[in-house]
């Protein structure tokens, strides 16, 4: 069954990913225009577009298991995966900073300082910078194959600061960030132990 998507899957050009993954912005889109995001569609946009970069970001993860552990081979995808993550997160950022905020940038930068889970979400979209920026088969051959790796393990900070950054979001204890954290845990936990045996 594997071998069959894999099969399946080896002609798909990644270009077409990146089309599949952003199709549900212009839909968002449409939901907020169009009441169908509820009262407050500037919040549940910003909600949408985080919760997507966070499935991107551990979506991912799972690609170096899937391969080991199940002999799914998804390698192909991995980059386009990172850089619509990356679209996400600045997606997300952009509705706070121009819809939400309304480019308010003295209140922007003292919400920054004071609110641990905005500090958080800025560090996580800076971190995800470098790595969007070295996303290209230029970037590899100039950092060299060894160098440009050691610098994209940035992605395990991202995704972790993403995951604290949605738990200190909602207001108490909500299932769903707490799901995610235990994904990100889970999946960072096994690529640990995977290197302590290697």
């Amino acid at each position: 069954m594997v071998d069959r998507i894999n099969a399946a899957l080896r002609p798909m050009p990644t270009w077409a990913l990146y089309i599949l993954c952003i199709l549900p912005v212009p839909w968002l889109l449409y939901q907020a225009q169009t009441g169908g995001l509820g009262r407050d569609p500037i919040k549940a946009l910003e909600h949408e577009l985080g919760s997507l970069a966070l499935q991107l970001l551990i979506a991912g993860l799972c690609i170096t298991p899937l391969r080991k552990y199940v002999g799914l081979n998804l390698l192909k995808f991995r980059r386009a995966i990172g850089v619509m993550a990356f679209v996400y997160v600045t997606l997300h950022l952009a509705v706070w900073v121009f819809l939400d905020m309304s480019m308010l940038w003295q209140q922007m930068w003292a919400d920054i300082w004071k609110r641990p889970y905005i500090t958080i979400g800025m560090a996580g979209f800076i971190t995800l910078l470098p790595l969007a920026v070295t996303s290209n088969n230029l970037s590899v051959r100039k950092l060299g194959g060894a160098t440009w790796r050691k610098l994209h393990k940035l992605t395990y900070l991202a995704v972790l600061l993403g995951g604290v950054h949605f738990i200190w979001l909602v207001k108490g204890i909500q299932l769903e960030p707490l799901l995610y954290m235990a994904a990100i845990l889970s999946l960072l936990a096994l690529r640990f132990m995977d290197k302590r045996r290697g």
